[in-house]
């Protein structure tokens, strides 16, 4: 099977392997390690353009906190760290490519295929597509459209565009909270807009960006964006309406945080079992309702789930010796640690 110089299967033809992932971002990315253990081949599609999910495409660069053995490590970080312990098993990706038919032929192979018109032929499909499509919700402010991309973001991928900018950040959860601490050393003045004077966020965050307006380092305003000011994409100026009335803000930049809206898309007509819009799953081996299709990651639902990594992580490990059944239904699998077995580490490359 020919690949082109990215990684990506270069034939659009039918190809078969032993397994399809859906999904390249960071619990994706584990699925193939798990599943390469057990001898299980895998090709990776994801509509996005490189591999790290929402990790590489929101915040590359904003710091993640609860991965085990990591205290600090940035979404890029970890897509990197994740793509080199893979490396061993050869997996191969499509990407920039939808996932859109998925069916179960006649030989009980599932047969998918995508809105470039390649088709993949695979025994199990594991879908960790994180919580599906996603797409930032736009404010509702005239002519906004006209400055995205170039000084609105919803998103930041590198922190050094933001160097010597009026920035103004907007909103009250976690990634207003999490860019206004970490942009308040880079930009050239940084303002943090909200509704009201309470926020979603984490409690430590709240208080570490109370600090900083204390300091002077960043400017808290109270109300809601009414107007954008500037010509030819570029933002010069927000008017804010405040309870003291309108203020126009300097920005250069405006970094609205208003959540993302979340779709499923192709996913929901393909007779999985839902719950409000993610695919219900058991515990024992994360598979759906279909028999050989699972379903790891923010995408998935069960009682008690949380929309962690490393519950996605957990999700992959037990959702690979389950596919190894199906793979090979009629070799046995023996359970074994990567620390003592010479067959695992023969093939991380390790012995």
């Amino acid at each position: 099977m020919a690949l082109d110089e990215a990684g990506q299967i270069a034939d659009p033809g039918v190809t078969e392997i032993d397994a399809i992932v859906i999904g390249a971002g960071p619990v994706g990315l584990f699925a193939v390690f798990e599943l390469g253990l057990v001898d299980i081949k895998t090709i990776v599609i994801d509509i996005l353009g490189k591999p790290g999910g929402q990790c590489s495409e929101l915040y590359p660069e904003k710091p993640i906190y609860d991965i085990p053995a990591l205290p600090t490590v940035t979404g890029q970080e970890l897509t990197d760290r994740l793509m080199e312990q893979i490396k061993p098993f050869g997996a191969q990706f499509v990407f920039g490519e939808r996932v859109d038919e998925l069916t179960r032929g006649e030989d009980g192979r599932f047969h998918l295929k995508t809105d470039a018109g390649r088709e993949i032929k695979a025994k199990v499909v594991v879908i960790a597509a994180g919580g599906g499509s996603f797409t930032p919700k736009r404010p509702p402010l005239e002519g906004i459209e006209a400055f995205e991309g170039s000084s609105v973001f919803y998103a930041v991928r590198r922190m050094e565009e933001m160097r010597g900018k009026d920035v103004l950040v907007v909103g009250g959860g976690d990634s207003a909270l999490d860019w206004t601490l970490n942009l308040a050393s880079v930009a050239n003045s940084l303002t943090l807009l909200h509704r009201r004077d309470e926020f979603r966020g984490a409690p430590h965050s709240v208080e570490k960006m109370r600090a900083l307006v204390a300091e002077g380092k960043v400017r808290l305003l109270i109300g809601q964006m009414t107007k954008l000011h500037g010509e030819g994409g570029a933002l010069e100026a927000v008017t804010v309406k405040t309870a003291d009335g309108e203020e126009r803000v300097t920005a250069t930049a405006m970094l609205p945080f208003f959540g993302l809206t979340m779709k499923l898309g192709p996913v929901a007509s393909w007779g999985l079992n839902l719950n409000e819009n993610l695919i219900l799953v058991d515990t024992e081996r994360f598979e759906t309702s279909e028999k050989g299709i699972f379903a790891i990651g923010d995408i998935n639902w069960y009682p008690g789930k949380l929309k962690l990594i490393l519950s996605g992580f957990h999700e992959a490990a037990l959702m690979a010796q389950q596919a190894h059944k199906y793979v090979y239904p009629d070799k046995k699998l023996l359970f074994q640690y990567t620390t003592s077995s010479s067959n695992l580490q023969k093939k991380l490359g390790v012995k």
